[in-house]
C-alpha cells in the first residue's frame, strides 16, 4: 500500500476484527461502511502497480490495477457489501469476520501482481470461507467444512507446488501474467490444476454442492461469489486460449446441469448450477478471443449478482420455515410473495431471458463459440441453457413456492434481506437493460450487440419450448426425498472402508510384520544400551561424584577445626604455613 493507493482487501481484513468490539447500531454502521469504502477505493483505483514490496529477494506486488483487475474488484466489492446487507440481522460476530475476511482475501488475489502474494490471499480465502461452513451450525456442517478444508488445502499445495516449480524455471521470477511461455511444463500443470479445483471443474469440483448447503443461511451467500469466481479471474489472467479449458468448460456447463436433475435440496440445485454457469466461463477462457475473455469477465459479474440473488431467496426460506427440501415446501407464495418475485428475477437473468443480465453476459460466450466455428461446444452451451431454465426458471420456484400445499407456513424474511434481494434485483435488471453499463468496463473494446431481432428471437424460442417440456412432463420431474452424491462419493464411501482397513488386515500386518521388526531393530537394541548407561551411571559415574561429595565434606570439617577465633591459633598456622614453603624451596631444585 502507499499513500496514492489502499488496498481494498486489506482494509476488509483489518476492518472485520473491530465488529467484535462494537455494539449495537455502531456494529451494523461498520457492517456497511467498511465493504462500501472497499467499493469506493475500486471505483477510485487508477492503473497502474502499487504497494511493492521486497521480500526475501523478491518483488512482491500487492497492486496490479488494469481493466481486468478492476471489473472483479467492483463487482466483488459490491458483492461484499449486500451480503453484509443481507447478514445485518445476525449476531454472530464470527460470521461476519469470516465473511468480510473472505471478500478481502478474494480482492486480494484480484489485485496480486505475483504468485507469491496471490498464493497468501488464496490460503486465506480457503480458512475463511471454511469457517463459514462450519459455522452453519447444522447437521452435517463440521463434515463437510472438514472436506471442503481438505480440497482446498490440496488444491493450495498444487499451487505452491507449483509456484515454487516456475520460480525455477524462470530462474527466479515469480511474476503472475499470461502462462503460455512456460505452457506444458510441470509448473504450468499443476497451477493449472490448482485452478482447475477453485473453479469446481468436474471431477474435482464435488466439494461445491457438498460445503454450500451446509453453511450458514447468510455465509452461503457469500459462498456463490468469490472462489470459484476468484479462479475465473486467474484463469483468465494466466491461461487464455488453452484449448483444453473449452471443453472442461462445455462439459462442466452440462454435467451440473444433470445432476441439477436429481437434486431435491434447494441449495443444492442452485449449486450445481453454479457449476454449470462457471463452465460457460472456463469455456470462453479456452476460447481465449477478446470477444469471449470479455464474455467470460461480463458473466462472472452478472452470475455473481443474480446467483447471490438466487441464494438468498433460498435462503429466506430456510430462514423462515426451517426447510431445504422440494418434497417439504409448496404453498409458499401465499405468505412469500415478495420474495418469490425477487428469486424470479434472478431466476429469469440466469436462464439469459433478455432485458435480465444473464442474457446480455452468456450471449457473448455462445456467440463467441459460433463465430470460431465451434458447432459442438455452441450446442453444448445452448443445451445448458435450456436446462438452467427448466431447474432454476421452472422447477425449483414451482416446487418451492407452488405445487402442492405442503401446510408449511413461511413469512417473508427480516427487512434487511428484502433490501438485499432488492438490491441485487435491480442490478440484474438494469444491467440487462443498459448492457453499456457493464460492456465499457470490459477488458477489451466491447461492441458486441445483443440485442438483435434473431437472437431475441431464437433466445424467447428456446425459452418458450422449454417451458412447454416442463408442464407437459411435469409428473416425472417431481422431485424424490433422495440425497445424490458427487464424486465427492470416493472419499465419503471410501473413508469408512478405509478405516475398517486399518482395524483389520492392515492392523494384523502391522502387529505381526511391522511391529516384530520394531522389537528386533530398534526396541531390542535401544533397551541394551538403556541398560549398559544406567550400570555405568551408577557403578562409574555415581561413586566418582559420591566420592569427590564425602572428600569435600571432610576438608570442610578439617578447615571448620581451624577457624576458632583465636589470633594466636592464626600466627601459629600461618608459621607452619611459612615453614612449610621454606622446605619445599629447599627440596625443589
Amino acid at each position: 500500500m502507499t499513500i496514492e493507493w489502499l488496498h481494498p482487501g486489506l482494509l476488509l481484513i483489518a476492518g472485520a476484527w473491530l465488529l467484535p468490539v462494537l455494539r449495537g447500531r455502531l456494529k451494523q454502521a461498520a457492517m456497511l461502511a467498511l465493504p462500501a469504502a472497499a467499493m469506493v477505493l475500486c471505483f477510485l483505483s487508477e492503473p497502474g502497480e502499487y504497494g511493492k514490496v521486497s521480500f526475501l529477494g523478491q518483488e512482491l506486488t500487492f497492486g496490479r490495477v488494469d481493466k481486468l483487475s478492476l471489473v472483479f474488484s467492483y463487482v466483488f466489492s459490491l458483492m461484499a457489501f449486500l451480503g453484509m446487507v443481507f447478514a445485518l440481522h445476525v449476531k454472530d460476530d464470527f460470521q461476519h469476520v469470516s465473511a468480510l475476511t473472505y471478500a478481502g482475501g478474494a480482492l486480494g488475489v484480484t489485485f496480486a501482481g505475483d504468485l507469491l502474494s496471490l498464493y497468501v490471499f488464496w490460503e486465506l480465502m480457503a480458512i475463511s470461507s471454511a469457517l463459514l461452513v462450519w459455522l452453519g451450525r447444522q447437521e452435517g456442517s463440521v463434515a463437510a467444512g472438514f472436506r471442503y478444508l481438505l480440497v482446498h488445502v490440496f488444491g493450495g499445495l498444487l499451487l505452491l507446488a507449483g509456484i515454487l516449480l516456475y520460480w525455477l524455471e524462470t530462474d527466479g521470477s515469480l511474476a503472475f501474467g499470461d502462462m503460455r511461455d512456460v505452457a506444458f511444463s510441470a509448473s504450468w500443470w499443476l497451477i493449472l490444476a490448482a485452478f482447475l479445483v477453485n473453479a469446481a471443474v468436474p471431477p474435482l469440483g464435488a466439494w461445491l454442492p457438498d460445503a454450500y448447503p451446509q453453511a450458514s443461511v447468510t455465509g452461503g451467500v457469500f459462498m456463490t461469489a468469490f472462489t470459484t469466481k476468484s479462479a475465473v479471474y486467474v484463469l483468465i489472467r494466466g491461461f487464455p486460449e488453452t484449448e483444453l479449458l473449452i471443453w472442461l468448460g462445455a462439459v462442466m456447463a452440462i454435467y451440473g446441469v444433470v445432476y441439477a436433475v436429481l437434486e431435491n435440496d434447494g441449495r443444492r440445485l442452485l449449486a450445481y448450477h453454479i457449476i454449470s454457469q462457471v463452465g460457460y466461463m472456463v469455456c470462453a477462457v479456452g476460447i481465449g478471443t477478446q470477444l469471449a475473455l470479455n464474455g467470460a469477465t461480463a458473466h462472472a459479474f452478472a452470475h455473481i449478482l443474480y446467483k447471490a440473488l438466487l441464494f438468498m431467496g433460498a435462503a429466506a426460506v430456510v430462514h423462515t420455515t426451517g426447510k431445504r427440501k422440494l418434497t417439504e415446501m409448496g404453498g409458499l407464495y401465499k405468505t412469500m410473495p415478495i420474495t418469490l418475485g425477487l428469486y424470479m428475477i434472478g431466476a429469469f437473468a440466469i436462464s439469459a431471458v433478455p432485458l435480465f443480465s444473464g442474457f446480455v453476459s452468456k450471449s457473448m460466450i455462445v456467440s463467441a463459440a459460433g463465430e470460431e466455428h465451434m458447432l459442438s461446444i455452441f450446442l453444448m452451451l445452448t443445451l445448458a441453457s435450456a436446462g438452467t431454465f427448466l431447474h432454476t426458471g421452472l422447477k425449483l420456484p414451482y416446487y418451492m413456492f407452488f405445487g402442492k400445499d405442503s401446510g408449511v407456513r413461511g413469512s417473508e424474511p427480516p427487512k434487511n434481506m428484502l433490501a438485499a434481494m432488492g438490491l441485487a434485483a435491480i442490478a440484474c435488471t438494469v444491467i440487462g437493460i443498459f448492457p453499456g453499463l457493464l460492456y465499457r468496463h470490459l477488458p477489451f473494446a466491447a461492441d458486441y450487440a445483443p440485442y438483435t431481432l434473431l437472437h431475441v428471437s431464437a433466445t424467447l424460442g428456446m425459452l418458450a419450448f422449454t417451458g412447454l417440456g416442463f408442464f407437459l412432463l411435469l409428473k416425472h420431474l417431481d422431485p424424490t426425498p433422495t440425497i445424490s452424491v458427487d464424486t465427492d462419493w470416493f472419499y465419503r464411501k471410501s473413508a469408512p472402508a478405509f478405516a475398517k482397513l486399518m482395524r483389520g488386515p492392515v492392523s494384523r500386518l502391522e502387529y505381526g510384520i511391522v511391529g516384530q521388526i520394531y522389537e528386533v531393530v530398534i526396541r531390542a537394541p535401544v533397551l541394551g544400551a538403556a541398560r549398559i548407561f544406567r550400570l555405568i551411571d551408577s557403578g562409574l559415574v555415581d561413586f566418582v561424584l559420591v566420592g569427590l561429595g564425602r572428600l569435600t565434606q571432610l576438608l570442610s570439617r578439617g578447615l571448620r577445626l581451624l577457624v576458632s577465633g583465636h589470633a594466636q591459633h592464626y600466627a601459629l598456622v600461618m608459621g607452619l604455613g611459612l615453614l612449610l614453603l621454606v622446605i619445599l624451596a629447599l627440596l625443589v631444585p
